[in-house]
C-alpha cells in the first residue's frame, strides 16, 4: 500500500511541477520575446512521459498483500514516502524550465537617432491702429495673434522670432525655440507701442535683419498687415529685394474684409477710441509682388476661419525635415531559466540517490 501510495504521490507532484513551468512559461511568452516559441509544446509532454516512467517503475516492483490485522489499520502517509515523491517532481520541473531556455527568451530594446532639420521662421506683424478694426474678432490684431500662437504650437522643431511694426519697426523676440517665452511676448504685442503708421518695408527689412546670420537650410518671414505702406525709411520692393539676396522665402498674408469694416478712426475726449465704418483698403499688388520675388505666396484673410486656412497652408509649403534611424538589438534571457532548469534536474538526481539509499 505505501508503495502504491508513493507512486501516486509523486505522480501529483509530478503534475504540480509542470502546472508551475506552464504557468513560468506563460509569463516568460507576456514578458519576453521567444526567439524559438516551438519548444515550448515540449511542456505537452511532460505529464504523459512522467505517468509512464511511474507506472512503468509500479509493474516493475513486485509485491504482495497480506492479510492481517495491519491490513485493516489506515496507514499515515510518512515524512520519507512524500519526500521520495519530490525529487521526480524536480526532474519535471527542471526539464520544463530547460524547454523554457530552449525557447530563448529575449527582451528587444531598441533607439533612435533623429536629426530635425528645423526652418527658421520670423513673423512680422502689423500692429498699427487699423489693426483694431473689428472685423475679426474681437479684433484683428487680437484674432491675428491667436491663429499665429497656434501656429508656433504646431512648429516644434523651429526657430521662430517676432517682429512687430507700425511707423517704425523692432524686434520683440529674437528666433528662439523656447516657443513659450516667444507665446508670452506674442500676447504682450499691442497697438501704440511705437509712432503710427504703416511702415511695412521696415516691418519686413528688421525681419530680414533677424534671419541675415540663419545657418538654416530654410529660411521664412511671414508679413501680415491689413493696410498701405505710408511710413518708414525702407520701401516694402527694396525689401523683397534683400529677401531675394539672402533667399528668404516670404508669405505676405492681407488681413480685413472686403470692403467697409468697424474700424477706429479718432478718440473721444476721454480717449476712448472712436470706430465708424471705413473702407479696407489692403496694398494687394506691392504684397503679391513681395511674395512673388521670394518664392512665396500670398494671401487674403477676410475672417478668423479664413486666417486659420492660411496659417495651416503655410504650415503644409514649410514641412521640417525629420530624419529617423531606427537600431533595434535582442538580450538573450534564457540563462536564469537553463540555469535553474540544471540546478533541479541535479539536485533531483542527488537526493534521489540518497533517499532511496535510506530507504533501502
Amino acid at each position: 500500500m505505501r508503495r502504491d501510495s508513493g507512486i501516486w504521490l509523486t505522480l501529483a507532484w509530478s503534475a504540480a511541477a509542470w502546472a508551475a513551468v506552464a504557468v513560468v512559461g506563460y509569463l516568460a511568452a507576456k514578458r519576453y520575446t521567444l526567439a524559438q516559441p516551438i519548444w515550448l509544446w515540449g511542456g505537452l509532454l511532460l505529464v504523459p512521459v512522467a505517468a509512464l516512467l511511474l507506472l512503468r517503475e509500479r509493474r516493475r516492483s513486485a509485491h504482495v498483500r497480506l492479510s492481517g490485522l495491519s491490513a485493516q489499520i489506515p496507514k499515515r502517509i510518512g515524512f520519507r514516502t512524500i519526500t521520495r515523491a519530490l525529487p521526480f517532481a524536480a526532474m519535471t520541473g527542471g526539464a520544463g524550465l530547460l524547454l523554457i531556455a530552449m525557447a530563448r527568451p529575449q527582451d528587444e530594446d531598441s533607439s533612435e537617432n533623429v536629426h530635425r532639420e528645423g526652418i527658421d521662421i520670423v513673423i512680422a506683424l502689423d500692429i498699427s491702429g487699423s489693426m483694431l478694426a473689428r472685423d475679426l474678432k474681437p479684433d484683428r490684431l487680437e484674432a491675428s495673434k491667436r491663429v499665429a500662437m497656434d501656429f508656433i504650437d504646431g512648429r516644434p522643431n523651429d526657430r521662430i522670432g517676432l517682429v512687430v511694426y507700425e511707423g517704425d519697426a523692432y524686434t520683440q523676440c529674437p528666433l528662439t525655440t523656447d516657443h513659450d517665452v516667444l507665446k508670452t511676448l506674442f500676447a504682450e504685442a499691442r497697438s501704440g507701442l511705437i509712432e503710427g503708421g504703416t511702415a511695412v518695408g521696415m516691418g519686413l527689412a528688421t525681419a530680414l535683419n533677424r534671419l541675415r546670420e540663419s545657418q538654416a537650410k530654410s529660411k521664412v518671414v511671414i508679413l501680415l498687415t491689413d493696410g498701405v505702406n505710408n511710413s518708414g525709411t525702407v520701401q516694402p520692393l527694396d525689401a523683397a529685394l534683400i529677401a531675394q539676396q539672402l533667399g528668404v522665402r516670404v508669405y505676405t498674408i492681407g488681413v480685413g474684409t472686403q470692403g467697409m469694416a468697424l474700424s477706429p478712426v479718432g478718440r473721444y475726449p476721454d480717449g476712448s477710441l472712436h470706430f465708424d465704418y471705413a473702407k479696407v483698403d489692403i496694398d494687394e499688388k506691392t504684397l503679391k509682388s513681395i511674395a512673388e520675388s521670394t518664392g512665396g505666396h500670398y494671401f487674403r484673410a477676410t475672417d478668423e476661419r479664413k486666417l486659420r486656412d492660411i496659417y495651416t497652408e503655410i504650415d503644409r509649403l514649410e514641412k521640417t525635415r525629420i530624419e529617423v534611424e531606427q537600431f533595434s538589438f535582442k538580450v538573450e534571457r534564457y540563462h536564469a531559466f537553463a540555469l535553474w532548469g540544471t540546478v533541479l534536474i541535479l539536485g533531483a538526481f542527488v537526493s534521489d540517490k540518497l533517499l532511496y539509499r535510506g530507504m533501502a
